[in-house]
């Protein structure tokens, strides 16, 4: 018949199962430390050998000090199973160096090799290019470095653009997919510069940055590297064969982009010292214009003023000739008026002359009047029509 127990139940048997075994407290065991993660009261990690891996916890932080990840440590202690969280860990007391890890003497092994063959050497990094509109990065779609990247370059340089080839960071075939997008952006001339990144983790985790095939595809890419891995205290194969390092991604973004807030602030303020000058320039400007209408008015004014007096001489020569002229014509017409007056068959009318017309001919000789028909006879008053009657 199968017994049916609660979680609680189930961990405290196992609990009482690592405790009460005697040889397990005796046994002190020995492996490379990785994936180190220290708390105020302790310090988690982990040590493996090819083919293992144990979780660990110390308490003493000071036995942990000069422990670094790839060292290969001997540990003294026991197991512990903690019922409440039904989690293993082996309690470290004391811990020894026993010597290099696996990974850190592969490590170092890659690293001496790659320097002898140049691909460390300064003369042959690629410088970053002053001018940087499109950044490629190498590194996985889904985790937070991507995030990173993205909000510090669009936040300092909105007009940046940039493009993702996605791969794993670690793990099967992370190596290979990283190569792969190394390659792929050394040939795509849309892209300015390489980003290669992905954030902090233990030795183990950034193992696919410490390959030969990586380091050779950085060193072989014709566009500027900048390798991101890790945090500021982790350093990788590629670190040293990049043509620049950064401490972390969101420092890799920093270093391709330039501010373009602090450009907008210059602006801003030239903008504004110029629009002062502009107000100093306008007003000296506008006061030498004012001078200049001055200056002209009384020109102008002094002109006409002359121009004036000028005419208004004129005028008074012009007037008298006038009067002159008027008086000299005026006696002329008296003396024509004159004349017209004695000359006016009028004048002799009113002497008591009178005017004798026929058929609207003037009669001057009794020769000239034909005595049968009617004639006028014209005073000065008015005119009679008389008939001869011999």
């Amino acid at each position: 018949m199968i017994t049916t127990i609660s979680v609680t139940k189930f961990n405290s048997i196992v609990r009482d199962i690592f405790n009460n075994e005697e040889l397990l407290h005796s046994v002190n065991v020995c492996g490379e430390v990785f994936g180190v993660s220290r708390a105020k009261t302790a310090i988690y990690f982990s040590i493996k050998d090819e083919e293992s891996s144990l979780p660990c916890v110390c308490f003493n932080l000071s036995a942990f000090e000069g422990i670094n990840e790839g060292d290969l440590v001997t540990l003294y202690g026991g197991p512990n199973f903690y019922t409440k969280s039904g989690r293993f860990n082996y309690v470290a007391y004391r811990i020894e160096h026993a010597g290099q890890g696996l990974l850190y003497q592969r490590f170092v092994e890659l690293k001496n090799k790659l320097e002898s063959e140049g691909l460390f050497d300064a003369s042959k990094k690629k410088p970053l290019p002053k001018t940087i509109k499109r950044i490629g990065v190498v590194t996985s779609k889904d985790g937070a470095v991507i995030q990173d990247i993205k909000n510090v370059t669009w936040r300092r340089n909105p007009s940046v653009e940039i493009v993702l080839y996605s791969t794993k960071v670690q793990g099967n075939g992370a190596e290979k997919e990283i190569c792969d997008g190394i390659n792929f952006f050394s040939d795509y001339d849309n892209v300015d510069v390489v980003i290669v990144a992905r954030g902090g983790g233990s030795m183990e985790d950034l193992a696919a940055y410490n390959t030969e095939c990586v380091a050779r595809a950085t060193f072989a890419c014709n566009k500027p590297i900048i390798s991101a891995v890790g945090h500021e205290t982790d350093f990788t194969i590629i670190d040293f064969v990049s043509d620049l390092r950064a401490p972390t991604p969101s420092a890799a973004a920093e270093l391709v982009t330039q501010d373009t807030s602090k450009e907008k602030e210059t602006l801003k303020m030239l903008a504004r010292k110029l629009s002062r000058e502009l107000i100093l320039k306008i007003g000296d400007k506008t006061e030498e214009f004012q001078d200049t209408i001055s200056t002209l008015t009384t020109k102008v004014e002094d002109f006409v003023e002359d121009r004036r007096v000028v005419l208004e001489n004129n005028a008074m020569k012009l007037s008298s000739l006038i009067e002159k002229l008027v008086e000299s014509e005026s006696h002329k017409l008296e003396i024509k008026d004159n004349i017209l007056k004695r000359i006016d068959p009028r004048e002799v009318l009113r002497r008591g002359y009178a005017k004798i017309e026929q058929h609207g001919k003037n009669i001057g000789k009794k020769e000239d009047i034909n005595l049968k028909e009617k004639f006028e006879i014209n005073f000065i008053d008015g005119k009679i029509i008389a008939k001869s009657e011999e």
